[in-house]
């Protein structure tokens, strides 16, 4: 089990920022991030009681240039 069903984007989000990834701003319902020195934004959809689906989140993951278990711990 990979362990990323049920997520919640607020805590995604807050997971982001440990690994130094900053909220560059939020266009509607999506907060981006951005990380200086690195080329890619993440765009994470907080929608109202929703999580996020676990294939957006392990392309988010693999952006940012961090592997499952580095997110997962950082998450807890």
């Amino acid at each position: 089990m990979s362990g990323l069903y049920n997520l919640k984007p607020l805590r995604v989000v807050k997971t982001f920022e440990r690994a130094g990834w900053q909220v560059a701003r939020q266009t509607g319902s999506h907060i981006i991030l951005s990380k200086g020195g690195h080329s890619s934004i993440l765009t994470i959809p907080v929608h109202k009681g929703k999580s996020i689906k676990q294939g957006l989140l392990r392309k988010l993951i693999e952006n940012a240039g961090m592997s499952l278990e580095e997110f997962l711990i950082l998450y807890k």
